[in-house]
């Protein structure tokens, strides 16, 4: 019987073939990544059971350090997905770079051939501190301002402003959202240089 955690193992990590990876990272053996070469990988990284990972063509995936993506959630990276420090993306999460445009002028899904549908694609930028509650969708283009948070359910598909917790479909703004957070990171950064 085989000995073997439900992640990859620091040894088996560089054979997943990501554009990097730093220290402390834990991906789960049921983590299903697409295009690894353009994924992008910080340190103290946790991506749990059943995360679907899509790098595009011309765009990459880049997950900063502290970050955790939790089970079951899926980034569509397409048009490329950018994870700052610090961020959590709740279970059951969708986060798009890239769809299909629904007008009905063009076909639609992977199976007619390009010519036929038109893709909207649009980076999508999580910054520091982010927080994407459960069942949330993040749709193309769209940044999450510095310390934002949304409540489960919530339908992203505008531009969030910094320091608020955002709720609903589409996504308004609740209410603002604590900085005191700003310093556990501190405190965090000095454990982390060797400091009391």
């Amino acid at each position: 019987m085989c000995d073997q955690t439900s992640y990859y193992s620091r040894e088996e990590l560089p054979s997943l073939g990501l554009a990097s990876c730093g220290v402390d990272v834990l991906i789960s053996r049921k983590t299903s990544l697409y295009a690894p070469e353009r994924l992008h990988v910080g340190n103290h990284v946790r991506i749990d059971d059943f995360v679907v990972i899509t790098c595009g063509q011309d765009q990459h995936v880049r997950i900063g350090d502290h970050v955790h993506v939790a089970a079951h959630a899926a980034l569509f990276g397409d048009g490329g997905i950018v994870l700052e420090d610090f961020v959590g993306v709740s279970g059951r999460t969708s986060i798009y770079s890239a769809t299909d445009d629904y007008g009905g002028d063009v076909l639609t899904n992977p199976t007619v051939p390009p010519h036929l549908k038109r893709v909207i694609r649009g980076r999508v930028l999580l910054c520091r501190h982010v927080v994407v509650g459960a069942g949330s969708v993040i749709l193309p283009g769209v940044t999450v301002g510095e310390g934002s948070a949304t409540g489960a359910m919530t339908l992203v598909n505008g531009d969030l402003d910094p320091w608020g917790i955002y709720v609903g479909v589409p996504a308004r703004l609740l209410r603002p959202r604590s900085r005191g957070l700003l310093a556990c990171e501190a405190e965090l950064d000095a454990l982390e240089a060797g400091g009391e």
